[in-house]
């Protein structure tokens, strides 16, 4: 759930007017934890964003890509496990290590 500004708070009851301060102050906090876990590569990207929901999409795009880049990748993925042999010279702790890198 996204959170929106109020239009107007002098209309709002004193109940109305607690809830949205806490939930302004949530909101912020959130955005605030978001960029303070971002990489330098990826705040340059979500500097802009002005709200949670925002920053949170973009930084979804940074690092997952588009539609088409995901089947990119997931191809390139499974060519590299596809091709996995353990050479004869090879250990079976080097050989799992690049198991789990692709």
């Amino acid at each position: 759930k996204c959170y929106k500004e109020p239009q107007d708070e002098t209309s709002l009851s004193q109940a109305q007017k607690e809830t949205f301060k806490d939930s302004r102050k949530r909101h912020k906090k959130a955005l605030f934890l978001i960029y303070q876990a971002l990489h330098d590569d990826a705040f340059e990207k979500n500097f802009n964003a002005t709200s949670t929901k925002e920053a949170w999409d973009k930084l979804q795009t940074f690092h997952k890509g588009e539609d088409k880049v995901k089947k990119v990748r997931l191809q390139t993925l499974r060519g590299e496990f596809e091709s996995l042999h353990m050479k004869e010279s090879e250990s079976i702790f080097n050989y799992f290590s690049r198991i789990l890198v692709v």
